[in-house]
């Protein structure tokens, strides 16, 4: 019996070894936002503020066990490491296994959720149906409240979607290459509609949900972390304008959490792909979230930081000051005097540092040493902005005078770090 036990662990093992490696390259595992407070005595909880994380010092998050139910699959995508035709080895979890190896992590304090994924076996509804079927057991059989998160699989049926609404915290279709062009061109198999019906439903059942709530108090929760979506960077040709229009896109349409943009790791031979040789900088995915950020929290249109004339993200400077340095007609502003608006608008200055500084100026007229203080960065933001003080950049300088000064006091720091893409797995 011990024998037989034995054999069992190792086999298990050797499939975590396989479907957790396979499932590194999704990167959209964030978990905050989801409230699943601990109910008849069950195991674990999630909160708004989110669960606790690892983080690797490239950002990604390492929290959860994060797995894919299998790494067999019926497409053949020239970007992914568990197409098809691709000479990896197999492995597929049995429903139980899944539901074990969670309860099991999460008790000896290894993980605090689960994020699971899965290569497309049979047909989607099928698949989708066992990725159901984990999180069902584990809440209705384990009493599981902490976090899930589940993938959506594209083409799934509305039902379906439904179902894995009312288990998961979190659901995520990822759209995989921005543009559908580049879809047909990387994954002929695929249609752009098998990513945006399942967005579809979850959408509209969350609008149902918090709709129904407001009469119907018990009205069961459904993804109460809403949904995200991934796209792959630099695998078609795209610009930094053509994702950043997709990812708007899919916010307004689909009223996206949040989009994560993942750099292309070659993981295949195959004409179709760049040969870029080794995976994007990752300082280009770290231009797109700036961008992202810009976008959700500073009150930026995305035809403002990048359009016709400007189809991609600087590399220099962030996406902030390079749109600055493109107007600086609209500076400098007066610190005391300005809009919320165009104070977000300074590079430098925070959204955090916005507040303080409305906060701060009802009681006196702010200068350098209290702007200093409320954490702006001076060494940009005061090339763009007066206060209370003579002393402020007066000389007429251009943009590329100001980038340059910019960049001398910035030592180079940043550049330094991503100028060679951070290692995460060997």
């Amino acid at each position: 019996m011990e024998y037989f036990q034995i054999m069992n662990f190792e086999r298990i093992r050797e499939k975590l070894n396989i479907l957790a490696d396979a499932a590194k390259y999704d990167v959209s595992c964030a978990s905050s936002g989801s409230d699943r407070a601990n109910q008849n005595n069950g195991l674990g909880n999630a909160s708004r503020m989110g669960i606790c994380h690892s983080y690797t010092e490239d950002g990604r998050c390492i929290s959860l066990l994060k797995i894919l139910l299998t790494n067999h699959c019926i497409f053949d995508c020239a970007y992914c490491v568990t197409r098809k035709s691709n000479d990896v080895k197999r492995a597929a979890f049995k429903i139980q296994e899944v539901v074990g190896l969670t309860i099991n992590f999460y008790r000896r304090n290894y993980i605090e959720g689960l994020f699971l994924s899965s290569g497309i076996f049979k047909n989607p509804d099928y698949t989708m149906e066992r990725l159901i079927a984990v999180a069902k057991k584990l809440r209705e059989e384990e009493n599981f409240n902490g976090y899930i998160h589940l993938k959506s699989i594209p083409g799934a049926s509305d039902e379906l979607m439904y179902q894995a609404g009312l288990y998961a915290d979190r659901l995520s279709v990822n759209i995989e290459v921005p543009t559908i062009s580049g879809l047909q061109l990387l994954a002929p198999d695929k249609k752009h509609e098998d990513f945006t019906k399942p967005m579809l439903k979850v959408k509209n059942e969350l609008l149902r949900f918090n709709n129904e709530r407001k009469v119907i108090k018990s009205t069961p929760k459904y993804a109460p972390a809403g949904q995200s979506t991934q796209m792959i960077v630099g695998a078609s040709g795209e610009t930094d304008k053509d994702i950043m229009y997709s990812a708007t896109y899919y916010y307004r349409k689909f009223h996206m959490k949040r989009v994560y943009y993942s750099g292309y790791v070659p993981v295949a031979n195959d004409s179709r792909l760049p040969s870029i040789g080794s995976q994007v900088p990752m300082l280009r995915e770290n231009r797109l979230y700036q961008t992202d950020w810009l976008l959700r929290f500073y009150g930026f249109a995305v035809n403002e930081i990048l359009n016709k004339e400007h189809p991609n993200l600087d590399v220099d400077v962030d996406p902030k000051l390079s749109w600055a340095l493109r107007n600086l007609h609209h500076f400098p502003i007066d610190v005391n005097k300005a809009s919320k608006e165009m104070l977000a608008r300074v590079p430098g200055i925070g959204m955090q540092s916005v507040g303080k500084i409305l906060h701060a100026r009802k009681f006196r007229k702010l200068d350098w040493d209290h702007l200093k203080k409320i954490g702006v960065a001076l060494n940009r933001a005061k090339y763009f902005m007066v206060c209370n003080s003579r002393h402020w950049e007066r000389r007429d300088l251009d943009a590329e005078k100001i980038m340059g000064m910019i960049l001398q006091t910035s030592k180079g720091k940043f550049r330094k770090q991503y100028s060679q893409q951070l290692q995460l797995f060997n």
